[in-house]
């Protein structure tokens, strides 16, 4: 019998569906159409390049050897790995159910992934913003000014957040004007100092936007708040992604709809402009393993927990710190290897990516790859090549609730 038919074992049981932002395993087979710059992600491979570069002695910042993941290791993560790209590991057999997920989603942006892992495939094309300099119509260069209450804004380019907000802080802080960039993604990013220009003025400013980017199929509209000063600025997780409203109903609805508790931990919630969530605890990485480690001691039976830990991407992947990406996962997986073993007979923690971003690939932007999908719980096995649609189903046969 199927956990999805034990009404008794799926009220008891917990899911924790947790998101390794930007931890691909390569293997797309439509990477060749999708692009940094003029180069196809075709043969792109976050975490195979990233193991790669620890075993040749390259990624020695901050930490030294072969990349050391032995609890996700052991659930089969590099097994995945090896199966999204042609490849057998012999001789070891994973503890946990291993798998990888197949994207179908014209996009390798944030709502793509998650709203696909939720059972969502994006029902239309993305407005992309050209790699241009400038690269926003006037038409909405002129809404943020008229917004802002300032007479232009600065960046207006593709750029990575860090590298756009060192090169115009200092004349945002001096002049009011907002810092706004974008990148391959469908998303307009607005930085401003939360001193000299105010966190609430400018997430006013990007909720008073968002109608008109989100009429253009512009994916997000993203607050990225800073402090600081010249040559010291630091982005804040006050963070606020203000995404379009998934057009259907998703896996948080499904568990929500039956019933039972959802939490969202990271900035899951943003993602599904708030639908289908009872609570969402925000913070670092950091605190957001700190938040999982709660909810696995205390969360509710039958409840669905969804979170994403963002600092791979943000912090390494767009920066293209091998090292850094490397010390990330490490940390990731002596962290959730003490959650694990505190998980309940009848929970299971499903982890998996959005998306790829290989720190070794050219340009700062996502990937397109196959994602890893491991199971803590439940029956060890392979589930061969999935779709992404297929994370939700499994959950949702896992909680028993209706898909």
């Amino acid at each position: 019998m199927s956990v999805a038919n034990d009404p008794q074992k799926a009220q008891k049981g917990r899911a924790f569906l947790v998101v390794m932002d930007s931890v691909g395993i390569g293997g797309a087979p439509d990477a060749d159409q999708f692009f940094n710059g003029d180069v196809p992600d075709t043969g792109a491979n976050t975490l195979g390049h990233i193991a790669r570069a620890c075993a040749d002695g390259v990624a020695e910042d901050g930490r030294s050897g072969p990349l050391n993941m032995p609890n996700l290791a052991a659930l089969g993560l590099f097994h995945a790995e090896a199966l999204a790209n042609d490849r057998v590991i012999q001789g070891i057999v994973p503890t946990g159910g291993w798998g990888a997920a197949q994207e179908i989603s014209k996009g390798k942006d944030t709502p793509s992934g998650h709203w696909e892992l939720a059972g969502l495939p994006v029902p239309w094309n993305w407005h992309y913003f050209p790699d241009t300099n400038p690269a926003f119509p006037d038409v909405v260069t002129q809404a943020i000014c008229n917004i802002a209450g300032v007479d232009g804004i600065l960046g207006n380019a593709h750029s990575s957040g860090t590298v756009v907000i060192d090169a115009h802080g200092a004349e945002h802080m001096r002049t009011g004007k907002p810092i706004c960039y974008t990148s391959a993604d469908s998303v307009l990013q607005i930085a401003a100092h939360e001193e000299t220009f105010g966190l609430e003025r400018l997430l006013d400013l990007c909720k008073r936007l968002v109608p008109m980017l989100h009429k253009m199929k512009v994916g997000r509209v993203i607050a990225r708040p800073f402090v600081g000063e010249e040559g010291s600025f630091e982005r804040t997780p006050r963070r606020r992604d203000y995404a379009i409203m998934p057009p259907a109903p998703a896996l948080s609805n499904w568990v929500q709809n039956a019933g039972r508790r959802v939490y969202g931990i990271g900035k899951i919630g943003d993602i599904f402009s708030m639908q289908g969530f009872d609570e969402v605890r925000k913070g670092t990485d950091l605190q957001l393993m700190q938040h999982l480690g709660d909810l696995v001691d205390g969360a509710e039976a039958g409840s669905l927990t969804f979170a994403n830990f963002v600092e791979f991407d943000s912090e390494y992947g767009h920066r293209r710190d091998v090292s850094g990406y490397a010390r990330h996962l490490e940390w990731f997986d002596r962290e959730i290897g003490i959650l694990i073993a505190r998980l309940g007979p009848d929970d299971i923690m499903v982890l998996t990516a959005d998306h790829g971003n290989d720190p070794t690939w050219i340009g700062t932007d996502h990937t397109r790859e196959r994602v890893p999908v491991v199971i803590a719980g439940g029956a060890a096995k392979a589930l061969g090549r999935i779709g992404f649609v297929d994370v939700a189903n499994l959950v949702a046969d896992y909680l028993g609730v209706s898909h």
